[in-house]
């Protein structure tokens, strides 16, 4: 009974280490004693010897590498802080574990590729190109040299891309005081051009007022001088109809203007005004 359970054990564990299962998003190799056999790209169930094959599992989905933002100098001397991020997959699964073993080894050699190829391509290009519209060029020329120095290493470098282009923190301040003086400048230079035309239109206002006052006052002036003459006439043609008559008119509307209930108006006998209030029939 010991012996057939011992045996059932063994077969057990032999069977378990004999069979070995690859999913949809995985590749593998299988090694004997660190010799390679034989890779394997499709999901499925599959036989290996037991215990002395080894089954090396790899990643066959697109990976990741983003890398710490780092300086880099551009054509026209000014350092820039970048952080590309680059998309990745195993292609050659043998290849890939001969040459960088793991995952981690392959983010170092692709980081170590990505930032050569980064650099020479940014030292080509002027600041202001890198972060306007010269940038996806860059970024696809940085992706296509990568991607010929990946295979080496049985990796297909599938897009590289930049998250952030910026100054370093230290330059940052110094270009934004610039920016802030040019602003002021350009701001001062609008002010003065306004002030400028605010008072030529000031100026032109009070021309235009003055012309409009004096063609104003000389109009009325006219006016006034042509109704006093009218006035004149009317009261020559009146006085020569009826002297009498015209001088008592004019001394009621000198007794309707200088009295009212409340006065009292004191006369000499002797007066020109007293005469009608004396003897109106005189």
């Amino acid at each position: 009974m010991v012996r057939l359970l011992v045996l059932l054990f063994v077969v057990g564990l032999v069977t378990f280490n004999s069979f070995f299962t690859i999913q949809e998003g995985e590749l593998a190799i299988v090694t004997q004693f660190g010799e390679y056999k034989r890779s394997i790209a499709a999901p499925g169930f599959y036989f290996k010897a037991p215990f002395v094959q080894n089954v090396q599992r790899m990643e066959r989905r697109i990976l990741g590498s983003d890398v710490p933002p780092a300086e880099y100098l551009t054509l026209d001397k000014k350092r820039l802080l970048a952080d590309p991020v680059t998309r990745w997959r195993i292609e050659d699964p043998l290849q890939f574990f001969k040459t960088v073993h793991d995952e981690s080894g392959a983010k170092a050699r692709i980081d170590d590729v990505v930032n050569s190829e980064l650099r020479r391509e940014l030292a080509s290009h002027t600041f202001g190109d890198i972060i306007g519209n010269a940038r996806d060029p860059l970024m696809q020329i940085v992706a296509k040299n990568a991607r010929e120095k990946a295979t080496e290493f049985g990796i297909v470098i599938v897009d590289v891309r930049i998250k952030r282009a910026d100054l370093p923190k230290e330059v940052q301040e110094s270009v934004f005081a610039r920016m802030r003086a040019e602003r002021d400048r350009v701001a001062k230079q609008y002010r003065a051009e306004g002030e400028e035309e605010a008072a030529k239109i000031r100026a032109d206002t009070d021309r235009d007022k003055t012309i409009l006052l004096a063609e104003a006052y000389e109009k009325a002036q006219k006016l006034r001088g042509e109704g006093d003459a009218n006035s004149i006439k009317i009261y020559a043609d009146a006085y020569g109809k009826d002297a009498e008559f015209y001088a008592f008119t004019r001394s009621l509307e000198a007794y309707e203007k200088a009295l009212d209930p409340k006065s009292t108006l004191v006369l000499s006998t002797g007066s020109a005004l007293f005469r009608y209030l004396d003897s109106p029939a005189r």
